[in-house]
């Protein structure tokens, strides 16, 4: 049977490539979402008027996205204006220590050495080739590949390669390996820290996830508008190519007949018939039932315990002065280990923060003194939205833990209840369902944790999985990615040729 009517339920950076690839493939497909506008996690705050990102602030491999418009007959640069960032990112963990990280290696390892010394520049160096190593050994046999298994990584490596899949450390924590490089406290913190981009501790992420480290190498771009734009612009080539969207369409059950997807019925009692899904949701959500109980089965339960991070987070439209705000910037706290215990072995807010400060109005220069400008800071939290609310009591003590690190690392924020919006992991959950609030399904914890994450192809013919919870796993890209197997994977179902854009 040749399949021509495709749904896809919500419009995630996931979501969105997938029903481009699949329209441009001359199937018609209809995208559900139950927001008032596409984007997901990609979504924005207002605050009198102002538009807050409020999810999702770094964009980075732009060749992903190149290829995605490319692809679809267009040019990126006319549907975006990126910006590219010097200074990746601007730390600080005291009013004294600061160091910033710049797009030239060469600059950011004569940075290290003024804070640290020459031998934890020539750290840097090396952990930057160890990183570079790791990506090269992965991109391929991982990352674009849309079902790897531990045989498939080893059998594309081939014998020469399998020297190259020792050195990537697998089987080594990310804070071990960056204590390999790196004797400052300070600068094992910073580089470990890029274990939470995929929502996990250093203390138990392999270290292959220093991979991510070399991804921003690549390129940080501002995007002007906000990152709210990436959806729009994906959004807006969809329906150039035929995508239909239903905005406000939530979505309750997905329905099987004769054993596969068979289309869905809406909250309103409206059915729509289809002859594949694409579910652009945490995976969870399936697994969990809350799509009913014909496609629960099709996708394994989430491993109990294995959630990724969560957060508590501030939109905040307010003057900023006393530090030197670059867009993308990190005060951390003193307790590094403390921090992770607190949330993941205990559940709670951590006591002493790391916070990350997007400043939106800022690239590489200062904004005037007194001039109310766009922040997001984020704190990382446990998910556990759907298990308990955190007290008032909690919460404030966590706030007051993060602005006051702000505040001895230089910087004064004029907050105001009436011009900031808090965001806690409860109501992530209510946003994201299922997930607990955790942003990017399942943390990435220990050396077999990566292979774990569902696929594009589900136990049930018709059913299709994108999103930052599926394989390749949680950022823009990888969820980009995840979408264009999702649509390679259905395409490769039907028999009807084939997309070249995953392999």
């Amino acid at each position: 049977m040749k399949i021509s009517r495709v749904i896809v339920v919500g419009s995630g950076m996931g979501g969105l490539v997938a029903a481009l690839d699949l329209a441009r493939q001359g199937l018609r497909v209809t995208v559900l979402e139950r927001g008032d506008s596409p984007g997901g996690k990609l979504r924005q705050e207002s605050l009198n008027g102002v538009r807050i990102d409020a999810g999702p602030t770094v964009f980075t491999m732009r060749p992903v996205f190149e290829e995605i418009f490319s692809d679809a007959g267009a040019c990126l640069s006319d549907h975006l204006k990126l910006h590219r960032i010097e200074v990746l990112a601007r730390h600080a963990w005291n009013g004294r220590d600061r160091l910033d990280l710049f797009a030239d290696r060469a600059r950011s390892a004569d940075a290290i050495g003024m804070l640290a010394g020459a031998a934890e520049a020539r750290g840097y160096l090396a952990f930057c080739a160890q990183a570079r190593q790791i990506f090269e050994t992965l991109e391929n046999s991982f990352i674009r590949a849309r079902q790897p298994t531990p045989l498939s990584l080893v059998r594309h490596s081939g014998l020469r390669g399998l020297g190259g899949l020792w050195r990537i450390s697998p089987f080594a924590s990310m804070w071990k390996i960056v204590g390999n490089h790196f004797a400052d406290p300070r600068l094992r913190q910073l580089f470990g820290r890029y274990a939470t981009y995929s929502g996990s501790s250093p203390f138990q992420a392999p270290a292959t996830l220093m991979l991510i480290a070399h991804v921003e190498q690549g390129g940080v771009w501002r995007v002007e508008g906000g990152m709210k734009q990436v959806a729009s612009a994906l959004a807006g080539l969809a329906a150039s190519h035929g995508v239909v969207f239903r905005y406000g369409a939530d979505v309750a059950t997905i329905e099987a007949q004769g054993g596969r997807a068979a289309g869905v019925r809406l909250a309103t009692g409206e059915r729509i018939a289809a002859d594949a899904v694409v579910v652009n949701a945490d995976a969870a959500a399936v697994s969990g039932g809350n799509f009913g109980p014909a496609v629960q089965r099709a996708v394994a339960p989430a491993a109990a315990g294995g959630r990724s991070l969560s957060a508590l987070t501030w939109a905040i439209a307010a003057p900023a002065h006393g530090f030197p705000l670059a867009h993308h910037n990190v005060f951390f706290g003193a307790d590094y280990a403390g921090e992770f215990e607190d949330i993941f072995r205990s559940g709670r807010l951590p006591r002493q923060p790391t916070v990350y400060v997007c400043a939106q109005d800022r690239d590489d220069s200062a904004v005037a003194p007194g001039v109310a400008e766009r922040l997001f800071c984020i704190v990382n939290a446990p998910a556990a939205g759907d298990r308990r609310a955190f007290t008032g009591g909690e919460l404030e003590r966590c706030e007051r833990a993060a602005f006051g690190l702000l505040r001895r690392c230089g910087l004064a924020v004029e907050r105001r209840r009436q011009n900031t919006v808090r965001t806690d992991p409860v109501e992530y959950h209510r946003r994201f369902p299922a997930t607990g609030g955790a942003l990017y399904g399942q943390a990435v914890h220990g050396a077999m944790a990566a292979f774990r994450r569902p696929g594009a192809r589900t136990r049930m013919p018709g059913l299709y999985l994108a999103g930052g919870s599926t394989h390749p796993g949680a950022g823009l890209p990888m969820a980009a990615l995840s979408g264009r197997m999702a649509a390679a994977t259905l395409i490769e179902d039907l028999g009807i040729g084939g997309l070249t854009c995953a392999r």
